[in-house]
């Protein structure tokens, strides 16, 4: 439902100005509500030009008020990642983010990552720039960090499997288990968590 409202309003806005997309975004973002929020970075990234035009201010305007993973998720694959993969913000930007107090912009520098990767969301590998977010929170036992971070190193094992182990081995002291598990489960499998094997049937 909410998806169709916006596929509605995307054809609505298609020869809208950029500036003008984002300024609707930010207007949505500021009701300071999930689905607001959703439809708002949906907006931006299907229009032809929006996406384009986002620099630092704008991404970080568009970033106002996350507080919480499903919130931040979106911003950072939608919004922040894209900008980021095409270098239209810096990484001085999200390295800022990695440095916050704020656990949400922590797991926003991670989750950003995933957009330099992830094929689906245009990523075409860069495992220079995810592993240096990942050694910035490497010792981060927050939650939603440290979920991120599984997140982030599981999808550049995509893309560059030497990368990941060799980090996995020089942070092994530090890293949170539940990362460790994880990134081996994927390197090894290719799941997170895969199932155990079922019995043989006699």
């Amino acid at each position: 439902m909410v998806r169709s409202v916006r596929r509605y309003y995307s054809k609505q806005i298609a020869r809208a100005p950029p500036e003008s997309v984002i300024s609707l975004a930010v207007r949505l973002v500021d009701r300071l509500d999930i689905v607001f929020r959703l439809v708002a970075y949906e907006l931006v990234l299907h229009h032809t030009q929006a996406p384009k035009s986002l620099d630092a201010k704008r991404v970080e305007r568009l970033g106002k008020g996350l507080d919480s993973w499903g919130a931040v998720d979106t911003f950072a694959c939608y919004i922040a990642g894209p900008a980021w993969r095409e270098r239209q913000v810096a990484d001085k930007l999200i390295h800022e983010w990695a440095r916050s107090r704020d656990r949400w912009w922590r797991r926003a520098a991670l989750v950003s990552t995933v957009a330099l990767n992830s094929k689906v969301r245009g990523g075409r590998g860069d495992a220079v720039r995810t592993l240096k977010v990942c050694e910035m929170l490497v010792e981060d036992r927050d939650d939603m960090v440290v979920k991120a971070m599984s997140w982030a190193l599981r999808e550049l094992v995509k893309r560059d499997r030497a990368a990941v182990r060799a980090f996995l081995s020089d942070h092994r002291k530090v890293l949170a288990p539940r990362v460790i598990r994880e990134v081996n489960n994927k390197l090894r499998t290719g799941l997170k968590n895969p199932r155990s094997e079922k019995p043989l049937a006699c």
